[in-house]
């Protein structure tokens, strides 16, 4: 082999090896940083899937029939009125099924203190659910947590 050739045959392996040299070390790099992509802590929140909401609970009450204050004194003025609760969990859900005679006790003198004048407008009905929201919040027996009533929906309202 001549000069030229041992050259020409050690250039190209001595290229050969920088190209290998620089793949390992652009690979290497490539890697190490995909990894810690993966395993930094804004991944896990960014590729994590939302969490739906839990499912809402629902408790339904039978109808209220009170009669209504008025400045009459005319004992004709009746509501008709039914609820639904919207709970934060099921554990209220069954402490108030539980003590469901306290409960509709609370709502029946809440209801018929009302005005039938004032429940005639749509601002008297959202005071109605405010006050609802009141009246079940305080423990139904002592040593028990507050309820929480998250909303009042009305499944039935005459007033007459």
């Amino acid at each position: 082999m001549t000069d030229k050739a041992k050259a020409k045959g050690g250039k190209r392996k001595l290229l050969l090896l920088m190209v290998l040299v620089a793949l390992l070390i652009g690979g290497s790099v490539g890697g190490y940083l995909i990894w810690q992509k993966l395993n930094s802590p804004g991944a896990t929140t960014a590729e994590a899937k939302p969490v739906p909401p839990p499912a809402p609970v629902f408790f339904p009450l039978d109808t209220f029939t009170v009669n209504l204050v008025n400045k009459d004194n005319d004992l004709d003025r009746v509501l008709y009125a039914g609820f639904t609760l919207r709970l934060p969990d099921e554990d209220t859900s069954q402490r108030i099924n539980d003590y469901l005679p306290e409960v509709r006790s609370r709502l029946l003198l809440l209801l018929s203190r009302q005005d039938a004048d004032q429940l005639a407008s749509e601002q008297g009905k959202q005071a109605l659910v405010e006050q609802i929201k009141q009246v079940l919040a305080p423990p139904l027996v002592q040593g028990q947590p507050r309820q929480t009533v998250n909303d009042v929906l009305f499944t039935a309202f005459i007033l007459r």
